[in-house]
């Protein structure tokens, strides 16, 4: 697996970062098979691991600390996020300096690591002063208790804000963006990836396929999900990746361009999928997630071989999603100078 410099910072991270969702969640995966994965990644030659404070409620970060203690710490780049609720009391949650300071204490502990690479917000937090959470956070890294900071499912006002708020007060930046990005999610591309390019943010994106809807188990004519299958658990959860939210011509139209490259390529299709967002400006990693040693098996094989430029663009052709306002007008514009 190669490895890539994140955005324009000198830490060099692997070429698929491995995302720990799944670890202790229920009717997913175990520790001992999470631990399976992780040592396979780490064979594989990957180094960088996503995790978050809020998965499971700090179990998966239990799981990967308990494995993190057998390995050689400097060799791994280990990621986690807060914002979200960790508890009923007010304060549990939220971008604000109290809930910062105590989830970071409590990640660490989970993790059983002096430090965390890439400390990322989980997302945007309209009631805590933006001032309040980046000067934390820039606090953190000064003492070393964090060696990067990152941000999630943020819009492209509030990333540039961010990063235009730490310019002005020579704070630590956000150095790297983790979106939804994938081939039945272009809208990223609108702002965040324009930004990202500019600022000089390395973009690992979550759900490369999509909880599912790129793996290869969907094809037009499906009437329902497959059984135990993650979408028809969405669909009872309400999750994002609900069969009725993707049940529509543009799904089947992404995913028969989907089959038609994997056939042509000899690669399966979610292999395809995670190897065409390696292909796009700004991804440095996308993060791959797995219930199972064999999902993750599958997933690694997207890594070692590129997608020719004519097959990128059969994919970005059959997932172009139309243009809205102001979006259509500037670029009729811009076509039109």
């Amino acid at each position: 697996m190669k490895q890539r410099y994140l955005g324009r910072t000198g830490l060099q991270v692997s070429e698929l970062c491995f995302g720990a969702m799944t670890f202790g969640r229920e009717n997913e995966a175990t520790e001992a098979e999470s631990h399976r994965m992780l040592d396979r990644f780490l064979a594989a030659g990957g180094n960088f691991l996503d995790t978050a404070n809020v998965y499971s409620r700090g179990v998966s970060e239990e799981i990967v600390g308990r494995w993190l203690k057998h390995q050689d710490r400097d060799d791994l780049i280990v990621a986690t996020k807060v914002r979200f609720p960790m508890g009923e009391h007010p304060n549990e949650a939220g971008l604000s300096r109290k809930h910062i300071l105590a989830s970071v204490e409590a990640s660490l502990r989970r993790l059983q690591t002096d430090y965390i690479d890439l400390y990322q917000v989980h997302c945007w937090d309209p009631k805590t002063p933006l001032e309040e959470t980046l000067s934390t956070l820039n606090r953190l890294v000064q003492r070393g208790t964090v060696r990067y900071l990152g941000v999630s499912n943020f819009t492209g006002w509030q990333l540039q804000r961010a990063l235009d708020l730490t310019r002005e007060r020579g704070w630590e930046p956000f150095v790297c963006l983790q979106p939804q990005y994938n081939l039945l999610c272009r809208t990223t591309e609108w702002e965040l990836i324009p930004i990202s390019l500019n600022e000089g943010l390395g973009v690992i994106p979550w759900s490369p396929l999509r909880g599912g809807w790129l793996s290869g188990k969907f094809q037009r004519g499906m009437s329902a999900p497959p059984p135990g299958s993650r979408i028809e658990v969405a669909e009872q959860k309400g999750w994002g990746e609900r069969w009725s939210a993707y049940n529509n011509e543009y799904t089947w139209r992404v995913l028969d361009a989907l089959h038609a490259v994997s056939k042509q390529v000899g690669k399966a299709p979610a292999q395809v999928a995670i190897n065409w967002l390696l292909r796009k400006p700004a991804v440095t990693a996308p993060i791959i997630g797995a219930r199972n040693l064999a999902q993750l098996e599958g997933n690694l094989g997207s890594t070692g071989w590129e997608l020719s430029p004519e097959h990128v663009k059969a994919l970005d052709d059959a997932s172009e999603y139309p243009l809205v306002y102001p979006y259509d007008f500037i670029a009729k514009a811009a076509a039109d100078r």
